[in-house]
């Protein structure tokens, strides 16, 4: 793997961990609006932390992502169907 493709990869991982750590722990406003009784934004949305959160787990799904690319264990350039020779 390039590092440009490391680096593309890394940015996907990042923001499919962002969507599933942005609804971690938060809870709507206390008060609905008056008019549509939309509860609008969470109390404390914490983004600083689940900023930090989605970087680490990112950086584990991708050490484990670039582990298997890297390895032997699962390689699509030998396949198992190749016939084995004349």
């Amino acid at each position: 793997m390039s590092w440009v493709s490391g680096i593309v990869l890394y940015i996907m991982i990042w923001w499919v961990a962002l969507f599933a750590v942005l609804p971690i722990g938060t809870t709507p406003s206390v008060q609905p609006d008056q008019t549509s009784g939309w509860r609008g934004a969470p109390v404390a949305p914490r983004l600083v932390k689940k900023l930090v959160m989605t970087s680490c787990v990112a950086a584990v799904v991708w050490l484990l992502a670039y582990a298997i690319i890297t390895s032997d264990y699962l390689s699509f350039r030998s396949g198992l169907l190749a016939p084995s020779g004349p």
